[in-house]
């Protein structure tokens, strides 16, 4: 839990840098100096990440309202151009803000360890097996990652 309060704090630090907006734009935040992101606990890589991310929307290599009209796979490729983002981020994009039903995010831990948890498996699962086992959950994966999810919240 940790982690989680230590990112809302972060984050509470970033919008207190743009007082009285209720949208952060990609200009705004370029417009920040590197120490003036880096003073509210972001780290020098985030924040190589976060730029790149702000001047891809600046510039149109990145249109966000295009993603929606994408499919999944299309998605997942328009955002991993982003330098930091990776196939994970993507997919979490996919289930929490483009909502998407059928997203299967083999790669998460938590995903692993509740599959690992729950099937009684002798070891944890590798993608190849999570896939596998995810095929019965079409085409509601995502709903399926959810309760997994929360299924480690349940002492056994």
């Amino acid at each position: 839990m940790a982690r989680r309060e230590a990112a809302a704090t972060i984050f509470g630090r970033f919008v207190a840098l743009f007082p009285g907006e209720s949208v952060l734009s990609p200009t705004a935040i370029v417009a920040l100096e590197d120490e003036t992101l880096r003073g509210v606990g972001l780290s020098g890589q985030k924040v190589r990440y976060l730029r790149d991310l702000c001047e891809r929307i600046i510039d149109g290599r990145l249109d966000l309202s295009t993603l929606e009209s994408l499919d999944d796979e299309g998605v997942i490729a328009t955002l991993t151009e982003v330098k930091g983002f990776g196939r994970w981020t993507a997919e979490m994009f996919l289930m929490f803000r483009l909502h998407r039903p059928d997203v299967l995010p083999v790669d998460d831990l938590g995903i692993v360890n509740a599959v690992h948890r729950l099937y009684g498996l002798r070891k944890r699962p590798d993608a190849k097996k999570l896939n596998a086992l995810g095929e019965a959950w079409k085409p509601y994966r995502s709903v399926a990652s959810w309760y997994l999810w929360q299924s480690l919240r349940i002492e056994l």
